[in-house]
């Protein structure tokens, strides 16, 4: 009897459902919630070994199992696209797991958090190994369902009731358009299950339609904009590591979903289709990080940080569309391997950021930047692993962050050989975008460290911080380590993908890279560029310490003492330092004015009055005024006119059943 990983992974979902369920009838039982969260790493952990095996093996599994739909069933399918994003659900999941073990401790909810939890890792698993439509769209209610049920954990919270609704309402969005996408791939024949769908859609009439569809729908629940108004409200609410979960997980599952469509379901694209994922993805790129840069709440900053890094995935989606139509497979290659590799990445550094947001938080009870500061010198080693995070984030080599961003760069390099005028035009853009982002991501966090780590304490909470527990430092420091790895020897992990590179974009793909000479990253050839990961880790490595051994050496030791450089104030108050509000000031100034409509107001009290000078800074959220407001009021009074409906007379409810069984019918004699 041969070993089936796509089996053993069903077995392991089932034992998360099984779980879920014990730990919803032992909530009361405080002797059984010190096993949940170990119990859920392990099971993480092996459904991403299994699925990294299959990766690595480049095959292709499918079971059906006799549930949903009775003439269809239920269809899993595992291959090297599904195994790829299996391997980021699996390990995601077994980090946040250790990491809740220390965490968990501090949580005021138990009860409301670990049934969830392990239903949250599940659905996400089913989403990614769905084989059919009815399969994929009822997992991924599922995995809204219980993400909705863990933002709600704190509802009690100030604002949480409203994120988990606005959550819940952009994720219904969601579901809605992909239901109507796969309806118009299933066609009048109802094959709803993905081979079919594969085989039927050569040369599709609404496909354009269906991409635009599939765009809206998982791009809601990755956090393109303008649909990301959901994720920095619900991320802040959510308990860190679900907060980690949502971010670098949840949100790579979505890019699945999409890549499953446009690459694999909707069969060879047209050109034009790059166009609206390019021109989202730059735009949400720069949005991400000036909404980031204006908060002072570090969870929402890395919400929208996360709303960045989103728009650099479907930017480079849309890059390896457009050299797939183009038949252009190496380039379609390169921009396919950043995208799949700035996922990675982005699971690993955005769940590091989170984790040690949670840390700060348990340490101190603060998100509030304002109320931080000097917590270097109390928590060192969540400070150093936090600093990892931030500078991979930033894009800033040997970390895993720049290989991700270098290759994308390159691929735009590329596209002078596009033979489309819209594309040779848009794509640079693009590119300069993304090299504006890459700036503001630097200065986002920098503010967001230099505030939280350096100077002085800002609060009594957090002049009296302490390090938190092995289990969150042990978690996070798996995370900067796998950021290092990966930007030093990338060449390993870009191998590791290329079967999904495969898959979406056709043979043709990069040569292999571990192989290189020297271990160098060599994504065309050598002569048009090439870069050294080991080499710069090395360099940085002994320039540092040359510099820390000459500084020792040749310095004198003689001992003097004088006051300290105060920086032109001399107060020694904690306020007299930056505020949040003060470092983002620059920024806010050059951008604001355009994009938030950002008014600075300064009241200063006359000459011989003792009050104090008062300076506020308000800023508009026009994607909210703009779109949702306007949006929202028009469906409240929709539903005040359609109110009336609820007063019929049985024969006028009887009348409205027979007209819309009419319409349906006449619906259906037309579409057939």
């Amino acid at each position: 009897m041969t070993f089936s990983a796509l089996a053993a992974i069903l077995w392991a979902i089932a034992a998360l459902l099984g779980l879920a369920g014990a730990s919803a009838a032992g909530a009361r039982l405080r002797a059984l919630r010190p096993m949940a969260y170990p119990l859920n790493a392990l099971i993480s952990a092996a459904v991403g070994a299994l699925a990294l095996l299959s990766l690595l093996q480049g095959g292709g599994e499918t079971l059906i199992l006799p549930l949903g739909v009775p003439w269809i069933g239920s269809h899993f399918r595992l291959d090297a696209l599904s195994g790829l994003f299996l391997a980021i659900v699996g390990f995601g999941g077994c980090s946040a797991s250790v990491y809740a073990i220390g965490y968990g401790r501090h949580e005021t909810s138990p009860t409301r958090v670990l049934p969830f939890y392990p239903a949250f890792l599940a659905g996400m698993s089913l989403v990614v190994l769905a084989g059919d439509a009815f399969t994929f769209l009822v997992a991924w209610e599922f995995m809204s369902v219980m993400s909705w049920a863990l933002v709600m954990a704190h509802h009690r919270t100030p604002g949480n009731t409203h994120a988990g609704y606005v959550y819940l309402v952009m994720a219904s969005f969601g579901t809605l358009a992909l239901l109507l996408a796969f309806g118009l791939l299933a066609g009048p024949q109802g094959h709803y299950d993905f081979a079919s769908m594969r085989s039927a859609v050569e040369g599709h009439p609404l496909a354009g339609l269906v991409l635009i569809l599939a765009l809206v729908g998982t791009g809601s629940k990755a956090g393109l904009a303008p649909l990301h108004v959901w994720l920095p409200l619900a991320h802040p609410a959510a308990p860190s590591h679900v907060s980690a979960l949502m971010s670098g997980v949840m949100t790579k599952v979505a890019i699945y979903g999409f890549i499953r469509i446009a690459f694999d379901l909707l069969g060879p694209p047209e050109w034009w289709w790059s166009i609206p994922l390019i021109s989202a993805g730059a735009l949400t790129a720069v949005l991400g990080l000036l909404y980031a840069i204006l908060q002072d709440d570090l969870k929402r900053l890395l919400a929208y940080s996360t709303v960045e890094n989103i728009g650099i995935v479907f930017l480079g989606l849309g890059l390896a569309l457009a050299f797939k139509a183009n038949g252009l497979a190496e380039a379609a290659a390169l921009a396919m391997t950043a995208t799949l590799l700035h996922a990675v990445n982005h699971a690993a550094f955005k769940s590091l950021l989170f984790f040690g947001a949670g840390a700060i938080l348990t340490a101190t009870g603060e998100r509030n930047l304002g109320a931080l500061g000097g917590l270097i010198h109390r928590m060192p080693l969540t400070a150093m692993l936090f600093l990892i995070g931030a500078a991979a984030i930033s894009a800033l080599p040997p970390l895993n962050g720049f290989v991700s961003e270098w290759l994308m760069f390159q691929a735009v390099l590329v596209s002078p050989a596009l033979p489309q005028w819209a594309l040779k035009f848009l794509v640079p853009a693009a590119g300069a975008t993304l090299a504006l982002a890459a700036a503001l991501a630097a200065a986002c966090f920098v503010r967001a460290y230099g505030i939280a780590f350096l100077g002085r304490p800002r609060s009594p909470a957090a002049a009296e911080a302490r390090e938190v527990d092995g289990f969150q430092t042990g978690a996070m420091t798996a995370l900067a380590a796998a950021c290092v790895l990966v930007g030093v020897l990338p060449g390993f992990v870009i191998d590791a993908v290329a079967p999904g590179v495969r898959l979406a974009v056709g043979d043709g793909g990069l040569q292999p890279q571990a192989t290189q000479a020297w271990l160098s990253l060599v994504p065309l050839s050598a002569s048009r560029s090439s870069y050294n990961g080991l080499m710069v880790f090395l360099f940085v490595a002994f320039a540092t310490l040359a510099s820390a051994g000459l500084v020792r050496t040749l310095a004198s030791r003689a001992v003097r003492r004088a006051p300290a450089w105060d920086c032109g104030y001399p107060d020694p108050r904690p306020v007299t330092q930056y505020s949040p509000s003060s470092f983002a000031q620059p920024l806010r100034r050059v951008f604001g004015a355009l994009v938030f409509r950002a008014r600075e107001t300064v009241e200063m009290p006359p000459p011989g009055d003792p009050a104090p000078a008062r300076f506020s800074v308000q800023v508009r959220d026009l994607i909210w005024e703009g779109l949702y407001a306007p949006l929202a009021a028009a469906i409240g009074k929709a539903a005040d006119r359609l109110n009336a409906l609820q007063f019929l007379t049985i024969r006028q409810y009887l009348s409205l059943v027979f007209g819309a069984l009419v319409l349906l019918l006449a619906l259906l004699t037309v579409w057939r």
